[in-house]
């Protein structure tokens, strides 16, 4: 059986890109487990889940019935702590990154101690390997902040990725800027966006592939088991993809009781 981890921070995670590509997973047959920085249950952010902003940017009401059946599972009431001194990726298959613009994300893409363990797992996605990475949104910027201890290069520095593109982030900023302050900015106004924070990772910024459409646009990277997509209009044909991938190479066993 695939076994999946789920990393998130305690707060503020997109629930479209959280909830679907769990329910793909469980779908698929997979295990799934999630973590988060001490164990704390996990929640995604109630903007896109009620109220104005739900109705008009946020999930669909079949994402939020999507959403509330897993908040009521046991993997998600008991998370595992990636802070933990026994935690390690090695047991797991497939480790994924979802999103968010919440500034609360920032709880796993700038821990040191998330990014030493993704630093240690995602070299082992280099092809032929049975396991395997997926991010999307801001949580490609976790990967990409993962960077060997000895060469201090991304460990997406050879890979083919994309994230949210800087086009869909300034539309969203500025159009609800009134109302939403600097919510779609992440890290503050004025602060970089996401698109070239990745390609400041990137061996060659061309590495970077974009596209402005709103149609479902994934990346498959050609020397690792790596997958990446934009934003939550993204993540059903990303969830597919993945357990396409997850089925199409083969597993080595996974270690009893994860």
């Amino acid at each position: 059986m695939v076994q999946v981890l789920i990393m998130m921070a305690d707060y503020g995670h997109d629930p479209t890109e959280t909830a679907v590509p769990y329910h793909a997973f469980k779908n698929a047959g997979f295990h799934v487990n999630f973590a988060t920085e001490t164990g704390n249950t996990p929640a995604c952010d109630k903007r896109m889940l009620e109220g104005l902003t739900q109705k008009v940017l946020g999930a669909k009401r079949s994402t939020v019935t999507l959403y509330t059946a897993m908040t009521q599972t046991l993997e998600w009431t008991l998370p595992r702590s990636w802070t933990a001194a026994a935690f390690t990726l090695a047991p797991f298959d497939l480790v994924f990154l979802p999103g968010g613009h919440d500034k609360a994300v920032r709880q796993l893409i700038d821990s040191a101690c998330a990014r030493r363990l993704l630093a240690d797992f995602f070299p082992g996605t280099r092809k032929p390997s049975a396991r395997a990475a997926a991010a999307v949104c801001h949580g490609v910027l976790a990967l990409a902040g993962a960077c060997d201890a000895a060469t201090g290069r991304s460990v997406l520095a050879d890979c083919a990725t994309t994230a949210l593109p800087a086009r869909f982030e300034q539309l969203a900023f500025w159009g609800t800027r009134l109302f939403l302050g600097d919510y779609y900015k992440t890290y503050g106004v004025g602060s970089e966006d996401v698109e070239p924070s990745v390609r400041k990772a990137l061996a060659d910024p061309k590495q970077y592939k974009n596209s402005l459409s709103p149609l479902p646009f994934v990346v498959e990277d050609t020397q690792f088991n790596y997958i990446s997509a934009r934003f939550p209009g993204d993540v059903e044909l990303m969830a597919s993809r993945i357990v396409d991938l997850m089925h199409n190479i083969d597993q080595t066993p996974s270690i009893p009781g994860v």
